[in-house]
């Protein structure tokens, strides 16, 4: 909810569907304005604007429609049920990240995808892993010794990819993404995917991309929620209810609003007990994990102004079980432990329909802890006293944003804001406890040139207290308007990221991994390039078909990787390797036909090969070595019984690299192509209850066969893990609201 003058009105309505079924997520908004509200489960929205004569512009999935409406400042107008066709479509998706305002899709000179809260849910998704592994351009790699799993974005790994929660940099230990693992599924209202370098808005570890993260927020009005999930899966062909093998999902939620204030909650369990996989006596292939989630929220608005206070709790367990020596009979077991607390206030300040100020102020204190334990024949247990057996490593972050947003008019408007960051750690493994400081200011205008040409170019100024980073980085993206169904989208940034700490200091040794911090590094900067052609190829009453081709371009220089250490050939450490380059396409398509969606898309991404480079030296070889992937997804809705049926199918081609485990060798590997798929049906059963079940990777994956020879310090060598295999899951969903 975006807030007004004094002088202002209310508006009140119930928005449906043809068959008269609430619409839930549906977005309301005045153009040319920051009035917008979204409709809650039972299709009901409450929205604030000044008096006089406005139009309310409605959107939901693929439908759009405009109504004129009189407000009275003071006064509620409330609005008989307002029902959409679903037949019409227009890109009308209000997206925030990276904008200047809120906007429409159609308008952002960026090229957003968005999933919104109805497609998550339709997945049965129990983690943000679920819904995003099925989008172009997005893979995931798991690393089963730590439990841990990372992303890579068109061609880039994880410590590239910016993680935000409505809009605030999420915090890991380094490169590896553990924060997608730890965010709620259940409060999450949609999630905006921006592809290409960011570092201009969101700075260091946007050079790859951005995946902002937006929760669920109150629609206004006096109202009491409660919410419960109840959902089990199956791991493979293991499973026991409610207790020990399979995945058992619980969540409960609440929230209240009366007036001006909000308070909200959940509460969310998330037991997995493991995979055994081919191993045998206690040990698994996928190690059990128990994850506790909370959140708290608290919201207070007035005419011109609000502010929230937001917690986010994660309390995490994962279990690696040994095997028993055959001689002691003692089973050697780790227990990792994540803490994470992350608190937020934001605020608005809406001085004049012109200008608003925002301030964002966060507190993250994250800890992962290795309890190292032995187990003896007898059941007792007692602490493991090898070296390094128990460790615990703790990194803290502030983080302060403060923006102002002036639009001149019309044609021009001018975004600037202030980022401040102060990083630190500690820990057995932690070299001292060093300390990061950034400070940095961002301009970002945005004009239009003339009807249908929008450009808005960028400059961030920064200042490292470790690193002298560059006085400025610019970025410019545009957008023109080729015709009423033809828009062409493009961009260029300058990239800069500025080394961890832990890749900095940390130094980590265990049976499968050994790798050392090193504070010799360089910053990370880059030159990217990308662009977008959007086509409404189809427009008529019963079909709609949109396509979207896009191409990307980018260099690194000075790129951190892990690598042997030059100076002790038995050691991994991080490196700035000279030159990096991926380049690729990406072709997506929608089509809307009466009850079905449906897209088919597919990329062909390329990742440059260093060894390239030295033909003299390691012979001829190719540039890039590329790696293409094809996904569709199909929504059918069965609107007379109230039920949907929805298939998600990826295909993930081989991928291959260039490597040399003795630096004068090279030789191809390749990790194996896969098949992904997976099948849900949902079916309402009356207004507060909603049924889900499915099965999960139709294809049983379980590893993929990887001819790499080197280890790494990852153990990236072998059979490359992706699933546990075909699952089965059934959900039940209760949501009761009163007004």
């Amino acid at each position: 909810m975006v807030y007004g003058q004094e002088k202002s009105g209310w508006v009140k309505g119930r928005i449906t569907d043809s068959q008269s079924v609430a619409a839930s997520g549906a977005h309301i908004l005045i153009p040319h304005t920051n009035y917008a509200a979204i409709t809650d489960q039972d299709g009901y929205f409450l929205l604030k604007g000044t008096d006089g004569d406005q139009t309310l512009r409605i959107s939901i999935l693929n439908a759009s429609k405009e109504i004129k409406v009189k407000l009275v400042g003071g006064d509620t107008l409330s609005l008989e049920d307002i029902k959409m066709d679903h037949q019409t479509i227009d890109l009308s998706d209000v997206v925030i990240t990276g904008q200047s305002e809120a906007q429409s899709l159609k308008k952002s000179v960026y090229q957003v995808r968005t999933i919104d809260s109805e497609r998550i849910r339709l997945r049965g998704a129990t983690s943000l892993q679920n819904v995003l592994n099925t989008e172009l351009g997005i893979r995931f790699s798991n690393d089963l010794t730590l439990g841990t799993s990372d992303i890579q974005l068109m061609g880039m790994s994880g410590q590239n990819v910016k993680i935000l929660l409505d809009g605030i940099p999420m915090v890991d230990r380094g490169s590896t993404r553990e924060s997608l693992g730890q965010i709620d599924i259940n409060t999450i209202e949609r999630i905006e995917i921006v592809e290409g370098p960011m570092s201009v808005i969101y700075g260091t570890d946007a050079l790859a991309g951005v995946i902002n993260v937006i929760t669920k927020k109150g629609q206004g009005g006096s109202h009491l929620t409660l919410s419960a999930r109840l959902q089990e899966e199956t791991a493979g062909k293991e499973y026991n209810a409610f207790t020990k093998n399979g995945t058992h999902n619980q969540n409960l939620g609440i929230n209240w609003q009366r007036k001006r204030l909000q308070l909200g909650g959940n509460i969310t369990r998330n037991h997995f007990g493991g995979w055994q996989g081919a191993s045998t006596g206690r040990a698994k292939d996928w190690m059990p994990k128990d994850q506790m989630l909370y959140t708290v929220s608290v919201r207070y608005q007035a005419n011109k102004w609000h502010i929230g206070y937001g917690f986010n709790g994660t309390d995490e367990t994962i279990q690696y079980l040994g095997n028993r020596n055959l001689i002691t009979k003692i089973a050697a077991d780790k227990d990792y432990t994540t803490y994470r607390w992350f608190h937020q206030v934001q605020s608005e300040y809406r001085a004049s329909e012109k200008l608003n100020f925002t301030g964002v102020l966060s507190y993250t204190d994250y800890s992962r802890k290795t309890l190292s334990t032995n187990l003896d024949s007898l059941g007792r247990r007692t602490l493991s006293l090898d070296a390094g057996a128990q460790d615990q490593s703790i990194f803290t972050a502030t983080f302060f944003r403060g923006t102002a947003f002036y639009k001149f008019s019309s044609a021009f408007s001018l975004l600037a804001g202030v980022d401040i960051s102060n990083n630190n750690s500690s820990g057995a493994r932690i070299l001292g406890s060093p300390t990061i400081n950034e400070y940095a200011l961002f301009l970002a205008p945005e004009i239009t040139l003339v009807p249908g040409i929008k450009l808005s170019p960028g400059l961030r100024f920064l200042k490292n207290s470790v690193y002298d980073a560059p006085p400025v980085i610019p970025s410019i993206n545009g957008k023109i308007a080729l015709g009423k169904t033809l828009d062409f989208r493009f961009g260029y940034a300058r990239g800069f990221r500025s080394p961890a700490l832990r890749e900095l200091y940390f130094d980590f040794h265990d049976a499968s991994h050994s790798i050392n911090g090193n504070t010799n590094l360089k910053a990370e900067y880059s030159n990217s390039f990308n662009s977008f052609l959007t086509w409404q190829s189809v427009r008529k009453k019963d079909i709609r078909v949109n396509s979207t081709l896009g191409g990307f371009y980018n260099v690194f220089h000075d790129l951190i990787d892990t690598a042997i250490d030059p100076n002790d050939k038995t050691q991994t450490t991080y490196l700035n390797v000279s030159l990096f380059k991926t380049m690729g396409f990406t072709l997506d398509n929608k089509l809307f036909w009466k009850n079905m969606q449906a897209n088919v898309g597919g990329s062909y991404i390329g990742r440059y090969n260093q060894y390239s480079e030295l033909p003299k030296e390691s012979g001829q070889f190719p540039q890039f070595v590329w790696s293409a992937e094809i996904n569709t997804n199909i929504l059918y809705t069965f609107k007379k019984i109230g039920a949907t049926a929805n298939l998600f199918y990826k295909f993930s081609g081989k991928r291959p690299v260039y490597e040399s485990a003795d630096l004068v060798t090279v030789h191809l590997a390749e990790t194996a192509g896969f098949h992904m798929a997976d099948l849900t049906l949902s079916k309402t059963i009356s207004r507060y209850v909603n049924v889900i079940g499915g099965i999960k990777n139709l294809f049983d994956v379980t590893t993929l066969a990887n001819s790499s020879t080197d280890t790494g310090a990852h153990g990236s060598g072998g059979a490359v893990p992706m699933s546990y295999g075909r699952s089965y899951f059934l959900g039940l969903h209760v949501k009761w609201s009163k007004r």
